[in-house]
C-alpha cells in the first residue's frame, strides 16, 4: 500500500505514472490514427464509399479484446489526466516568485505548457466522444433522437461512422476545432514522447538521439493525418 501511496503522490511516482500511461496512449494514438486513415481507401478505390472505415470500425467496436482494452484506455487517460494535472499545480505552487530574468533559454516554451495544451487536447477530446463515440455506442448523441445510418456489407449490418463523419465535417467551426486540437497534440507529443522514455531510465545519448528523431517525426505525421481527415471531408475530398 505505501508503494501505491508513493506512486500516486510522489513527484517521482506521479512522472514514472504520467510516463507508462504516456506511452500507453502513444500506443493506442497508433491503433487509432491507422483506424482513421481508412477514410482514405476512398482516394484509392471509388467504390469503397466508407466500407473499409466502417468495418473497421465495427471491428473495434464489436471485438471483445479491443472493447477490454478501450477500458483500460480510459482508465490511462484517467490517470493521466489527474497526474498531469498535479504535476502542473505542484510545479507552480514552487514559483511563487517571478524568474527575474525572462525565461528563455533552456526547456521549449511547449515543454512549459503542458498543462494548458494537455487541458485544450481533454476538450478536444470532450468534443470527439460525443461527435463519435456516443453515437458509435449508443447508437445517438446525448439528449439527441438522431440514430446513426445503417449500411449493409455482404448481408451484414453496419454503423455508417462514415456518413456520420461527413456530416458532422461539414461544420467549418468543428473542422477548425478539431485542427486546432491536432496542433496542440502536436506540441504535447513534441515534449511527452522524448520526456517518457527519459523517465523510463532510457539515458543513453544515442538512444537519446534516435528516440528525439522518432518523437519529432510522430508529432508531426501522428496529427497531420488527424487533421487531414476533418479537412478531407469538408473540401469534400472523400465521400460516401
Amino acid at each position: 500500500m505505501s508503494f501505491l501511496k508513493q506512486l500516486f503522490i510522489s513527484s517521482i511516482g506521479k512522472k514514472l505514472v504520467m510516463a507508462l500511461t504516456g506511452l500507453f496512449l502513444i500506443g493506442f494514438l497508433i491503433i487509432h490514427v491507422s483506424l482513421n486513415a481508412c477514410v482514405f481507401a476512398t482516394l484509392i478505390w471509388q467504390d469503397d464509399r466508407g466500407e473499409m472505415f466502417n468495418k473497421a470500425a465495427a471491428f473495434m467496436g464489436s471485438n471483445v479484446v479491443p472493447r477490454i482494452l478501450e477500458i483500460g484506455l480510459f482508465l490511462g487517460l484517467l490517470a493521466h489526466i489527474v497526474q498531469g494535472l498535479m504535476l502542473t499545480f505542484e510545479n507552480r505552487s514552487k514559483r511563487t516568485i517571478g524568474y527575474k530574468v525572462p525565461y528563455t533559454k533552456g526547456s521549449k516554451w511547449y515543454s512549459r505548457s503542458m498543462g494548458l495544451l494537455g487541458t485544450l487536447l481533454l476538450l478536444f477530446l470532450i468534443l470527439h466522444l460525443y461527435n463519435f463515440w456516443i453515437p458509435s455506442r449508443l447508437g445517438g448523441k446525448v439528449g439527441d433522437i438522431h440514430h446513426l445510418q445503417e449500411v449493409i456489407y455482404n448481408g451484414r449490418s453496419y454503423h455508417n461512422l462514415f456518413i456520420e463523419m461527413q456530416i458532422v465535417f461539414q461544420s467549418g467551426l468543428i473542422v477548425v476545432i478539431y485542427v486546432l486540437g491536432c496542433i496542440a497534440l502536436a506540441y504535447h507529443l513534441l515534449h511527452g514522447f522524448l520526456s517518457a522514455f527519459k523517465t523510463m531510465g532510457v539515458l543513453n545519448k544515442n538512444y537519446l538521439a534516435l528516440i528525439h528523431c522518432l518523437g519529432l517525426m510522430f508529432s508531426i505525421i501522428v496529427p497531420l493525418v488527424f487533421a487531414l481527415m476533418p479537412i478531407s471531408f469538408y473540401f469534400g475530398w472523400v465521400h460516401g
